[in-house]
């Protein structure tokens, strides 16, 4: 659907995985479909007839994974950011930060809740680490940070679960943020988790109160709908030609998940973007 089309609903999502203890993290990589789910600790490789293998093992969570240029794995893990399967030291020790997108210049973006979705709401925060492995916080004042993803060379856009908008930030060439501005702003009760980038310029939102995914122009204009039976945790579009929206959903009682499957709908425009 063009941008400067009307709302649509494209419906109910069909199954594609199941038996995911919490899925999170979902990513299209050389091909194949990955996603972390975190109650099995495991980062799940999917191949075209949906079979699965489990590729690392993390202990604790959060946790979620890109990559480099050269073809390495980077994983946020409670103990900071890993390289590779075999899960080794990169970067930010120590830091259990949440979501992760690596750029152009192989700068990861990650980002870090300042208090669990039950607790009472805190700022969280933003980070940078840089190809050496040395780290510093770019951003900070972030109300319950999530997905993030990169437009382009030099904007990066991050769901504000707890403000209900996505906010992006102009990228400096050295790795620092500036210019914040609202993209988007969702409403009260979007509560904007997972989210990934299309041709179009658009952006996929997932939403766990919504049990939906959302795609929404620069300004919050909804674009399209897909609708779950449960809480809607990440997107992702993938598949050979960028048309499905992978999205991973779990039942969510307000202090745990649990149930997880991957839905996929096609649509029309194909992924940008990272990761």
């Amino acid at each position: 659907m063009s941008s400067e089309g009307a709302a649509s609903l494209s419906g109910m999502a069909e199954l594609y995985a199941t038996g995911i203890q919490m899925g999170e993290s979902p990513r299209w990589h050389n091909g194949r479909f990955w996603m972390c789910d975190w109650r099995a600790g495991e980062i799940l490789r999917f191949d075209a007839e949906g079979g699965r293998e489990v590729v690392a093992r993390v202990e604790g969570l959060p946790f979620s994974i890109d990559w480099l240029a050269d073809g390495r794995m980077l994983v946020t893990t409670p103990d900071g950011v890993k390289v590779g399967p075999e899960l080794a030291p990169y970067g930010a020790a120590g830091q259990p930060f949440n979501e992760i997108v690596v750029d152009g210049a192989g700068r990861a973006w990650v980002d870090m809740p300042g208090a669990m979705p039950w607790e009472e709401r805190a700022p969280g925060l933003v980070a940078v680490v840089l190809p050496d492995g040395t780290s510093r916080q770019v951003a900070d004042d972030v109300w319950f940070p999530n997905g993030m993803v990169v437009l382009g060379d030099d904007t990066l856009v991050l769901a504000e679960s707890h403000a209900d908008r996505l906010t992006a930030w102009t990228i400096t060439d050295d790795g620092d943020l500036v210019d914040r501005r609202v993209w988007a702003d969702l409403g009260p009760g979007a509560a904007p988790d997972g989210i990934c980038a299309d041709a179009e310029g658009a952006i996929w939102f997932a939403s766990v109160p919504g049990q939906r995914c959302v795609r929404v122009a620069e300004g919050g204009r909804v674009l399209d709908t897909v609708e779950a039976d449960r809480g809607c945790f990440a997107c992702m579009l993938g598949g050979d030609d960028g048309r499905t929206l992978f999205v991973v959903a779990n039942q969510w009682d307000g202090a745990g998940a649990a149930d997880g499957v991957v839905l996929v709908e096609r649509v029309e425009v194909p992924r940008a973007g990272r990761p």
